[in-house]
């Protein structure tokens, strides 16, 4: 069994698999960090300030021991009050279009610089003719 073990850790897929996990599990921390640290502020910026994870919609009434701020989403969430935090949920999907986007502008990038290498490495049509030519002389 142990043979087994080692056999199915060591195939190509599964280090191949561990190394795009933990290749990821990085690329996350910075794709998150230069949206919440980069982008966000030039976007409440230039729309004053607004920050949307602080709109949300009271649904029923405020628990008894609650003395918090009325206008305090975190804190009325976190006393157990029905909120409706469409701002949040806003701010959580303009972080993902701004993330797709910034992730199809790399994978786009990305992929004209292996086309252009794949385009140098390929040889010309003149240079396939010459070798049909000569290899058809051969004969």
């Amino acid at each position: 069994m142990f043979n087994e073990f080692r056999t199915f850790i060591a195939r190509g897929n599964v280090l191949d698999l561990a190394i795009a996990v933990i290749v990821g599990a990085a690329f996350a921390t910075i794709t998150t960090s230069l949206t919440e640290d980069m982008i966000m502020p030039v976007v409440g910026a230039v729309f004053g300030g607004l920050d949307f994870s602080s709109y949300f919609l009271l649904l029923g009434p405020v628990p008894d021991g609650y003395r918090g701020s009325l206008s305090n989403y975190a804190a009325l969430k976190a006393a157990g009050a029905p909120v409706l935090g469409w701002g949040q949920f806003a701010t959580v999907v303009l972080n993902f279009l701004i993330l797709a986007f910034i992730i199809f502008l790399m994978v786009r990038a990305a992929n004209r610089v292996i086309g252009r290498q794949e385009a140098a490495a390929r040889p010309t049509e003149v240079e396939l003719l010459t070798e049909i030519r000569d290899e058809l002389r051969r004969k």
